[in-house]
């Protein structure tokens, strides 16, 4: 897609960034930002009034699963061409997804598969990529010193799931260790593996198969545990780590401490963690239970609150979607025990306008909604602030939120590919009335106007020392 011959000014809102809320104009020019302030129309400029309305930079989501296959033959329903157009619908303009090389593929060949095949699908969005890392030997972890020049900065582990795709103590510490010496960033999916095994074995053993079962099996502990373990390894190591899909209050209080000691630990939640809860899985039918089972899983109205609170006060960096959504009947669903029911949720469009209902119910200030949702999870990848913000210079992406609507969620009118929404009929405040990527307008009230996709691979800096309020240190 080549960037608009003709720049656009956005007129009359108020444009606000993790640095402050101005009302000011803001021209887009050759695909970045390039003036601020009280600009008056030029002939050629395309105007769009957005009087009464938020310009917020464009949504970064740290985690998504989008034309991924889980179990050795599951696909998610969402390919790129659909997963990414609920993203820029839902006003998120970049992603980062997982590349997952196979056992006998180098590193440089399952990036360059990867990407070719995200690029053949016609992205809407512009794409970073997470490498997933399962049980590395030492020849993997030497591959980890080119990766910063493949346009990768980051690692992804998981310390659950054994025998599929859990990695065991000794692999995490090396890879805690290399990626120190190499200023990567490590992700883990924290909770532990053999400990939920031996859960759910018990559980089938007394007869308990309904999908209530997937939560009983993985109570906070077993999420706690691993932020523990895996936080005092990176300070050991002394590498940046991240902590993806935090659920959990307990699992939350790990994070804190480690970062009060002086640890480089991150942590995200996810949208879904802000408004579902773990009486969905309780006492429902199989069917409508199984809609909400997702690892971890919904907790309590109390962890609720508490990630709500430690999005507000610093305790935790980004909110991310984790997308990744399957299709409700023959892969989400499937005969069987709760352990045949595929793990996932769909979020990606939904993501910043749950975002914005914690600014509507005096959770965090909009200012903070762009850090956690746009600018931080962007520093994360070493992307700001060509992404996640609006200043001279940056990327055009943007998104004009009109403070007066009010969405209601639906599979109807969602754009993911998948055929079920767990936010169903849910009524959240806020719309988005206009999504901008590089300068184009590709959504307008819910419509996506540009056919041709165009969406790019970003290669990735190395974050660098992040805080948690923003910046750098």
């Amino acid at each position: 897609m080549s960037e608009p011959t003709r720049p656009t000014l956005v007129r009359g809102g108020t444009v606000v960034t993790s640095a402050g809320v101005a009302a000011v104009d803001i021209r887009f020019a050759d695909g970045v930002v390039a003036e601020l302030g009280r600009l008056a129309p030029r002939p050629d400029d395309d105007v769009v009034d957005a009087t009464g309305c938020y310009v917020l930079p464009g949504g970064v989501d740290f985690h998504t699963h989008i034309d991924a296959v889980f179990r050795g033959s599951i696909r998610t329903a969402d390919d790129w061409r659909s997963g990414s157009a609920a993203a820029v619908a839902g006003g998120t303009t970049t992603v980062l997804d997982f590349c997952s090389p196979g056992p006998d593929e180098s590193l440089e060949q399952a990036l360059a598969a990867w990407r070719a095949r995200v690029d053949g699908q016609r992205p809407w969005a512009d794409y970073g990529a997470h490498v997933i890392l399962v049980q590395p030997d030492e020849d993997r972890l030497a591959e980890l010193a080119q990766l910063a020049q493949l346009g990768v900065t980051s690692v992804k582990l998981y310390l659950a799931y054994p025998g599929r795709m859990m990695s065991d103590d000794r692999a995490l510490f090396r890879t805690l260790q290399r990626a120190a010496e190499l200023d990567l960033l490590v992700l883990v999916h924290a909770e532990n593996g053999h400990a939920i095994d031996v859960l759910v074995e018990e559980a089938l053993a007394a007869g308990e198969v309904e999908p209530e079962w997937h939560g009983h099996t993985r109570p906070p502990l077993t999420e706690a545990e691993a932020v523990s373990r895996a936080t005092s390894l990176a300070r050991i190591a002394g590498a940046a780590l991240y902590v993806v899909h935090i659920s959990s209050e307990r699992a939350l209080d790990e994070l804190r401490r480690a970062a009060a000691d002086g640890g480089r630990v991150h942590g995200e939640t996810c949208s879904h963690y802000l408004v579902l809860d773990e009486s969905m899985l309780i006492g429902a039918p199989r069917e409508e239970a199984a809609r909400y089972v997702c690892s971890p899983p919904t907790r309590s109205r109390s962890d609720q609150e508490a990630l709500w609170d430690a999005l507000g006060d610093g305790g935790l960096d980004v909110l991310a979607s984790d997308h990744c959504p399957f299709v409700l009947h023959g892969e989400k669903i499937v005969d069987g025990d709760f352990t045949h029911i595929m793990n996932g949720l769909p979020g990606v469009e939904q993501r910043l306008l749950i975002g914005y209902s914690g600014v509507a119910r005096g959770a965090y200030s909009l200012e903070r909604l762009v850090e956690i949702a746009s600018a931080q999870p962007a520093r994360l990848a070493g992307l700001y602030p060509r992404k996640g913000d609006l200043r001279i210079g940056s990327d055009a992406d943007a998104v004009i939120l009109d403070p007066a609507r009010r969405t209601v969620f639906s599979a109807a009118t969602h754009h993911s590919a998948v055929d079920y929404l767990p936010y169903e009929g849910m009524e959240v405040p806020g719309g988005i009335r206009q999504v901008f990527v590089r300068g184009r307008s590709v959504v307008v009230d819910g419509r996506l106007r540009d056919g041709s996709g165009g969406g790019r691979f970003l290669a990735r800096e190395h974050a660098g020392a992040v805080s948690h309020e923003g910046g750098t240190r």
